[in-house]
């Protein structure tokens, strides 16, 4: 079925509410996303990369993870990540299977 402009107009703008979103929770870890969802913001960046390459558009993953994170990505992991529990890691693990 064709999507029509106003349903992309709709999807891109429940894309931006859900980056909003991601950026507000800062406290919630991407292992803790891909534990309980299967996808992270990564993961987020990695589908922007893919969609760009799809649409004969050129992006690449720094971009894309800055456009997601809203800074640049090692900026973020510096403010913002903390190291993975065992737990959260065995669970990470036992999720790949």
């Amino acid at each position: 079925m064709a999507e029509s402009e106003n349903d992309i107009e709709l999807q891109a703008a429940v894309f931006r509410r859900l980056i909003s979103h991601l950026d507000s929770r800062k406290d919630v870890q991407n292992i803790e996303l891909m534990n309980l969802a299967g996808f992270c913001r990564n993961c987020l960046s990695k589908w922007y990369v893919a969609a760009a390459e799809e649409a004969g558009r050129e992006l690449d993953l720094e971009q894309a993870r800055e456009l997601v994170y809203g800074m640049p990505y090692g900026e973020w992991k510096d403010k913002f990540q903390t190291e993975a529990t065992p737990e959260q890691k065995a669970a990470f693990e036992a999720g790949k299977s």
